[in-house]
């Protein structure tokens, strides 16, 4: 019998407070769950909820009050380049080029063999930019500036690609094309990513699973496996029957999350207004 695979993640257990003056405030409780190996893992809550806490605590820039969190069967005792992050707000050096930004991870480390700069070389050809590679990130547009900083994480070769709201900004039309893009681009490479968001439509597009989380202190409330075909094409899920089933069944959920926010102050009205924006649609 084969032993079963070790998940590229495993999140056991794990809490996380923070000392506010003479309190105590719990932003993560008792969280539990697993990213398999070379899976688009997709985590979705209230605003506010504790899901970049999450990100920080599985990039290793913090660390659980309790619980453990591992990557490929080891405990993260801090950051590594087995996990790369991709945050909401732009990270490019200002003062370098297109081409010296995605080689800053191989040469810090002082790894820029041949294979690493032909590795850069394919990921800014392959990302659309190698006509930008001399340009500066003021002379880039927000979307080229989101595909630099992919494949400046991509060429370090990381196990995991961890993306905290990383399309968050970008106009409509944008937004769409680059969720495109990364989902094709993702699948080529077969890489595990946890992506995290607000949005359902993104989650839903991007996800082989979705994990649902609750109001803070966050955790898992629901594990739901998106089974819809590749290639996928946001233009056709309108339309999609199991798409706007999944939707339906996550709004719902978030919509009864983001309720119990309100008692709390923490504003979560995002959600109830995509819910009933969403509900209204769909009822005419």
């Amino acid at each position: 019998m084969t032993a079963p695979a070790t998940p590229a993640i495993e999140v056991r257990a794990v809490g996380k407070t923070y000392a506010v003056g003479r309190r105590r405030r719990e932003v993560v409780l008792d969280c539990s769950f697993d990213v398999a190996d070379g899976s688009f893992t997709v985590l979705i809550g209230p605003s506010g909820a504790g899901k970049s806490t999450l990100v920080r605590l599985i990039a290793g820039f913090e660390k659980p009050t309790e619980g453990e969190i591992r990557v490929g069967g080891r405990p993260i005792t801090g950051p590594g380049p087995d996990r790369q992050v991709v945050f909401q707000e732009t990270a490019l050096f200002p003062w370098m080029t297109t081409a010296e930004n995605v080689a800053y991870g191989p040469k810090a480390r002082r790894a820029y063999t041949v294979d690493a700069r032909q590795l850069a070389a394919r990921l800014i050809e392959r990302v659309g930019l190698d006509q930008f590679r001399s340009k500066y990130p003021s002379q880039l547009s927000g979307g080229m500036q989101r595909r630099a900083e992919l494949a400046r994480a991509m060429v370090n070769h990381p196990r995991v690609m961890i993306l905290d709201e990383p399309f968050r900004g970008l106009d409509a039309m944008t937004k769409k094309l680059m969720l495109e893009y990364y989902a094709e681009l993702s699948r080529e490479s077969k890489r595990t990513n946890l992506f995290v968001t607000t949005d359902v439509d993104e989650a839903i597009f991007l996800a082989d699973r979705l994990l649902v989380m609750t109001h803070i202190p966050t955790r898992v409330r629901e594990a739901i496996d998106v089974d819809l075909p590749y290639p996928r094409r946001l233009a056709a899920f309108a339309s999609d029957d199991r798409a706007n089933e999944l939707k339906r069944r996550v709004l719902s959920i978030l919509h009864e999350e983001a309720a119990r926010g309100f008692g709390a102050g923490n504003g979560a009205a995002d959600f109830v207004a995509a819910y009933r924006s969403r509900m209204a649609e769909e009822s005419t």
